[in-house]
């Protein structure tokens, strides 16, 4: 595994970082957001991401299933939750209401989360109950075909190197992280990202038909947080590849995705 995934604190600071220069300004183009408004942030793991949005006034809510993360939150945003400016949930989004939320939102994050969900369809869906009027909703993820979307650089030293292994088929998959040394845990939970792996065109394709439209996307050739990651200056994909059906997907390592209801 890469060290700064050891590292969670520095990995939530990397995450606050990269939110602050790259994705507020991102939804800022659209949205702006003032004192006061309500962001909820799904899969938040440490909060990180949402702590941005909080040192820029906004009100957090925090939903995560992960006790462990929940717990490291809880330390390292003690003072925002002290202070009422951020409530961490440790539920599933499926089992709260926006009642228990406190009301809905002006805007809804989802980091990172998306290409980990079993059902995007179900979950897109069901977020028409948690926006308020005017509400939108920000989406950040790799395609599934970049070189490393099956998440391998969480895996083994030699495994975390290889660009494109995870799209072998699946026996031969689970049998190259055996031998790359991937322990039981680690390789079902990567053999899980290879099932729930999302494309830029079936993302699209699930915005149209649950009811949403897009309001604003950006694709990067050099993902944003690979700045903090790796030093290495974000680029965005050179627009003519980002009209290419399914080949962009291997070329393009993140997208920003700005939805509203139609």
């Amino acid at each position: 595994m890469l060290e700064f995934h050891k590292d969670r604190y520095g990995y939530f600071q990397m995450q606050t970082q990269n939110a602050e220069k790259y994705v507020i300004p991102f939804i800022e183009q659209v949205k702006k957001l003032t004192h006061g408004t309500r962001v909820m942030e799904i899969g938040a793991g440490e909060g990180g991401v949402l702590k941005a949005f909080v040192n820029k006034g906004c009100i957090g809510v925090a939903v995560e299933m992960d006790v462990e993360r929940v717990e490291n939150a809880e330390k390292y945003l003690a003072e925002d939750i002290s202070a009422g400016r951020l409530k961490y949930i440790a539920c599933d989004i499926y089992k709260v209401s926006a009642a228990d939320l406190d009301g809905k939102f002006d805007l809804i994050v989802m980091k990172d989360v998306i290409e980990h969900i079993h059902d995007q369809r179900k979950l897109i869906s069901w977020l028409h109950e948690f926006l308020l009027p005017g509400g939108m909703i920000y989406f950040g993820f790799p395609p599934w075909q970049m070189p490393y979307g099956g998440h391998q650089q969480m895996g083994a030293k030699k495994l975390s190197k290889l660009p494109w292994i995870h799209l072998f088929p699946m026996k031969m998959y689970r049998r190259m992280l055996r031998i790359f040394g991937e322990t039981a845990i680690n390789t079902e939970g990567l053999a899980e990202i290879k099932e729930t792996g999302i494309s830029i065109e079936r993302f699209e394709r699930i915005v149209r038909d649950t009811g949403w439209q897009v309001v604003l996307k950006q694709h990067y050739l050099i993902n944003p947080i690979y700045e903090f990651k790796f030093n290495l200056k974000p680029r965005r994909q050179w627009s003519p590849v980002t009209k290419i059906p399914y080949l962009r997907n291997f070329v393009t390592t993140c997208v920003y995705y700005l939805i509203g209801e139609k």
